[in-house]
């Protein structure tokens, strides 16, 4: 079975199993991109728009990270994107604790199957799932190596929206994505 099999066997598993939060109150928004991505974006939980359509980072902050990914000069369809939390939290909210930890065994075994070099956190709660103890104040933009990959926390796009320092800084720390994958095998990895 090939990456793009395994996934599509992931997210029926996911559309098929009923105990998961928010399982009623909204669709599932898998991921997508490149089973073989070498870097792999996740964020929080779906909006509206993603919700709507059924896509991860479509709406105004997804446009955002479009525009970051021309900047540097990568196609959206060569990383993967995707969410913690699979469904839209009602009115937008944070995810809960118990909502993460239901969908911890999904986003697992997804980066198990995509297996990517570098997995770009947007977002204090994508980032506090790999690294709990961490703000994304005093993280973004600097690399953590965890198990054979590099962590690489960045702020939200929605944040940058709201605020023209973070914006700031987020297009900086993009800027350093591409030769951060370049240099990638010659970080010294700790397994």
């Amino acid at each position: 079975m090939d990456k793009k099999e395994e996934l599509e066997k992931l997210k029926k598993e996911m559309e098929a199993d009923k105990s998961l939060p928010l399982y009623e109150a909204a669709n599932l928004v898998f991921g997508e991109g490149s089973p073989d991505a070498e870097v792999m974006f996740i964020g929080e939980a779906p909006g509206f728009h993603e919700n709507k359509f059924m896509r991860p980072f479509v709406g105004q902050a997804g446009k955002l990270l479009d525009k970051l990914f021309v900047m540097i000069n990568w196609p959206r369809e060569s990383v993967y994107i995707t969410n913690v939390v699979k469904r839209r939290p009602p009115e937008n909210r944070d995810p809960l604790p118990e909502e993460i930890e239901a969908y911890k065994p999904y986003l697992k075994k997804q980066i198990q199957i995509i297996n990517p070099k570098i997995i770009a956190t947007l977002g204090r709660f994508a980032m506090n799932y790999f690294l709990p103890d961490f703000k994304i104040s005093q993280s973004h933009g600097k690399g953590v190596i965890l198990r054979g990959k590099i962590i690489y926390p960045l702020y939200h796009p929605a944040a940058a929206l709201r605020a023209t320092a973070i914006l700031k800084e987020l297009e900086n720390d993009f800027k350093k994505l591409p030769a951060l994958l370049k240099n990638y095998d010659n970080v010294k990895i700790k397994k």
